[in-house]
């Protein structure tokens, strides 16, 4: 049965948030959006050091078309955490790409913990996140994605979805990494790709104490299904997930984060409110 595409405009938005840290408490000194991506009110459930924040894209999905921008900054000793309140759609598109770019500049503490992304069969779909980190800054961030509405059996078989993230420290890269999936193409059935798999994610993490016995921690954690791994790279650490699951890889990643966090911030892992309404 064909299912028409969303007929809306295509939306150009943006948002700038800045928060610095002053007087024992981190907040959100600046805060610029033009179209529909905004921010909730702050909130501080964890006390005045650490800015929790949900952005929000009112449309609720992303068409053809469509291009968003997130600009982040997190001052020195700024500790800020970032989540949204549900999952990302990347609709069908009948010709336009939809674009979504991140920057996050971070001289103090960054988490962006958000839910996962939805790609529609037929979405033509490119995301982008660009990392900046000063000598003693840390970034602890997911992406998790799922291919087709796995829910109602529906497949990614058209379309594509392209995706990069890049980080630096103090202009150093990192690591790099860029990926194409095609709908339908061979690297989704690839033993060497997704082997079938329609979800798939990245949890990454830049501090200047990451050491083999944090390592050791979290590769004794293993999702509930799908399959999980964890490698120390020089200067970042990766999980990764693939499964048939985005709710196991949110849980997988939820608890590979409440390790890291007291671990490499000596704060417990307060866990948004958002997530659980």
């Amino acid at each position: 049965m064909h299912v028409a595409e969303p007929l809306v405009s295509a939306w150009k938005a943006s948002l700038s948030l800045d928060f610095d840290f002053a007087d024992q408490r981190t907040t959100l000194r600046r805060k610029i959006h033009d179209g529909p991506l905004v921010v909730q009110k702050p909130l501080y459930p964890e006390g005045n050091g650490v800015c929790h924040a949900i952005v929000v894209h009112p449309p609720g999905g992303i068409a053809g078309g469509d291009e968003l921008s997130l600009n982040v900054k997190a001052g020195e000793n700024a500790s800020v955490l970032l989540t949204t309140p549900g999952a990302a759609k990347w609709y069908r598109s009948a010709g336009p790409w939809a674009k979504q770019t991140a920057e996050f500049d971070v001289q103090g503490l960054l988490e962006w913990l958000p839910q996962e992304t939805i790609v529609f069969d037929g979405a033509l779909a490119e995301t982008a996140y660009d990392v900046h980190l000063s000598a003693q800054a840390g970034i602890i961030g997911w992406d998790i994605v799922c291919l087709g509405r796995t829910g109602s059996g529906e497949r990614f078989a058209r379309g594509s979805l392209r995706s990069s993230i890049r980080i630096r420290r103090e202009g150093r890269l990192l690591w790099l990494e860029r990926g194409r999936i095609d709908g339908g193409g061979r690297l989704q059935d690839s033993p060497a790709g997704l082997a079938g798999a329609p979800v798939y994610g990245t949890l990454f993490a830049s501090f200047l104490n990451i050491d083999k016995k944090i390592l050791d921690n979290l590769r004794k954690l293993k999702p509930t299904s799908g399959a999980g791994a964890v490698t120390l790279l020089p200067g970042i650490l990766l999980a990764r997930y693939l499964g048939d699951s985005s709710e196991t890889a949110r849980r997988y990643f939820a608890a590979l984060w409440r390790i890291l966090r007291p671990a490499l911030t000596g704060r417990d892992a307060t866990e948004p409110r958002i997530w659980r309404t």
